[in-house]
Parts: C-alpha cells; sequence; structure tokens
C-alpha cells in the first residue's frame, strides 16, 4: 500500500502529453460516470436519464477533441494516466456503484463533477506553453463551467412540462418508503413500547442503576428486532420500498434510539431527578413523532399529536402502575 502510494506524481511534475492523457481518461470517465447515472435512471426517471444521456455526449466530444490534439502533437500513443496515479487529483468515491440512490444525490454529484473539472482545465492551462493547448484547455474549461446552462437547456427539453415535477414526486416518494415509514415506525415503536418496562423498573425499583440496565436492554433488543423484521418482510422489489437494508438500518436505528431517549437519563444517580427528565424526553419524543407525521404523511398536527400522546400515555400509565403495584 504504501510502496503504491509513493509511485503516485505530482500534478505539476506531469509533462504536457501526461497532462492531456489525463484529460482525456477523465473526459472518458465523466461519459461512464454520467451513463451510469442515466442508466440507473431510466426506469424511474427517463426524463432525467435523457439529460445525462446528452451530458455524457457532450463529454466525448470533449474527449475527441483531446485526442486530435494529442495526435497532431504528439502521435498515436496515448500516455496511461489516470486520477488515482497523481497525487491530489480529485479523486472520487465511486458513489456510482451504489445501489437506489437519490435523484436529489445524482444530481448533486453531477454538479461536483462539473466543478472539479473546471478547476482542473484551468491548472492544466496554466501549466502548458503551447498556445493550441492552452487555448483548448481553457476552452475546456469554460465548457464545464458552462455545463450548468447547458444541463438546465436538456432540462428544459427533457424535463419540461409536468415530468421534472412527477420525477421529483417520485423521488419523495420513494425517499418516504424507504426512510421515513421504518424510521417513524422505528421511532415509534422504540418510544412507546419502551416506556412500559422502562417505568415499571423505576417505580418498582426506584434505582436509576437497575432502570438504566432494563431500559438500555429493552432499546437496543427492540431496536435489533425492528431492524431485522423490517429487513427480511419485504424485499422491496414487488413493494417498490427500496432496499432492504436501509429500511432495516434506518427501522432498527430509530427504534434504538427512541428507547434510549428516555434511558439514559438514569444515567444520573439521582432517581427523582433522572425520572423528571426522562418524562420530559418522552414528551419530546411524542412529539417529534407527531412532526415526521404532519411533514411526510400529511396526517393532521393535532390529530397527530392526540394519536401518540394518548397512545403514550397509556403505556406509560400501564408501566406506572405495574411498577408501583
Amino acid at each position: 500500500m504504501i510502496a503504491g502510494f509513493s509511485n503516485r506524481r505530482r500534478f505539476t511534475d506531469l509533462s504536457e502529453p501526461e497532462v492531456l492523457a489525463l484529460a482525456i481518461s477523465s473526459e472518458e470517465d465523466d461519459a461512464a460516470i454520467y451513463r451510469t447515472f442515466a442508466q440507473n435512471l431510466r426506469a424511474e426517471y427517463p426524463g432525467s436519464a435523457a439529460v445525462f444521456d446528452g451530458m455524457a455526449v457532450e463529454e466525448d466530444a470533449h474527449r475527441q477533441r483531446l485526442i486530435e490534439l494529442f495526435r497532431i502533437r504528439f502521435g498515436e500513443v496515448i500516455p496511461l494516466i489516470r486520477r488515482e496515479h497523481v497525487a491530489g487529483y480529485h479523486a472520487r468515491a465511486p458513489i456510482w456503484l451504489t445501489r437506489n440512490l437519490s435523484l436529489d444525490r445524482i444530481r448533486s454529484e453531477a454538479a461536483g463533477m462539473e466543478a472539479q473539472a473546471e478547476k482542473f482545465y484551468r491548472v492544466a492551462a496554466a501549466h502548458t506553453t503551447d498556445a493550441a493547448t492552452r487555448k483548448l484547455l481553457g476552452d475546456l474549461a469554460a465548457a464545464e463551467a458552462a455545463h450548468e446552462k447547458h444541463a438546465e437547456r436538456l432540462e428544459a427539453r427533457h424535463l419540461g412540462g409536468d415530468v421534472r415535477a412527477q420525477e421529483d414526486e417520485g423521488a419523495r416518494r420513494q425517499f418516504i418508503l424507504t426512510w421515513v415509514q421504518p424510521g417513524l415506525a422505528g421511532l415509534m415503536d422504540g418510544s412507546v413500547s419502551t416506556l412500559a418496562p422502562i417505568f415499571a423498573t423505576a417505580f418498582a425499583t426506584q434505582n436509576s442503576h437497575t432502570t438504566l440496565l432494563v431500559g438500555t436492554a429493552a432499546a437496543v433488543g427492540a431496536g435489533i428486532s425492528m431492524g431485522f423484521t423490517e429487513a427480511a418482510h419485504d424485499d422491496g422489489v414487488l413493494s417498490g420500498r427500496g432496499s432492504p437494508l436501509k429500511r432495516g438500518a434506518a427501522s432498527g436505528i430509530m427504534t434504538a434510539l427512541g428507547g434510549l431517549g428516555h434511558a439514559l437519563p438514569y444515567l444520573l444517580p439521582s432517581f427523582w431527578t433522572a425520572t423528571a427528565i426522562a418524562m420530559g424526553v418522552v414528551f419530546i419524543e411524542l412529539w417529534v413523532i407527531a412532526w415526521i407525521q404532519n411533514r411526510f404523511m400529511e396526517t393532521p398536527f393535532l390529530r397527530a399529536a392526540l394519536q401518540v400522546v394518548v397512545g403514550g400515555a397509556l403505556v406509560f400509565a400501564a408501566g406506572a402502575l405495574i411498577g408501583g403495584g
């Protein structure tokens, strides 16, 4: 690993043929990434897929111009040099290999790619002494900077009318199905179902340490159970609810957090102080659940608040009665 890293070249040490070769390979990579984005989006967002197809075609045109210049100046053999061979070059995490990327994340990544490419061409233009090469690299820097406008033209062509609104709504719906619904179910389960064992233990023992152990065990156990249940019961293929791993993670983590919220106050040695804080945390948790239901599920806030407060109050009362009995 160390030897491999030491073999990377500094950009300032590259020759002009190597700078051009790096630009050629970068344009080839960018075109391939855009086509991958397009392919991943084609089924659900055909309009956005067409935009990325158009951007890939433009990257191909840039690559061809660079190759033609290289042939004129340096011949037919183009050195093999890529981003990962140059120290400090804008290496990218391969997020295009990640399944179920959100539409907003893909658009954001594409904007970042264009900004990085523009910066590279401006630095490369300053690095060369040949007038024709400097002009081409400067033109490509301007072209990358203008890609935002080009993308807007492509979007106007392929995402006109209600198409973009429909795609954005589809992306929002997918976000809700994959993350919000499982996370909300987990938060509700963790916040409400653990009330009874935690407060039953609290009032039965009036001991902070014992209550903390029971509450932590209940929260973690519920998180593991909810996470595995969510991931295992639906693979997302027919339901369209997305990756079972993402849904399982959202459900499991939020379940554990919901339970730990009113268990962790018992880290305090003073039992009644910890209990008062835990009750305050429960109120905040129930308010957050109602807000999420109102914000993402379009449930009227008062109705959502009434539902979670009544449910939480019943479970809390059951725990208090059992623990105090």
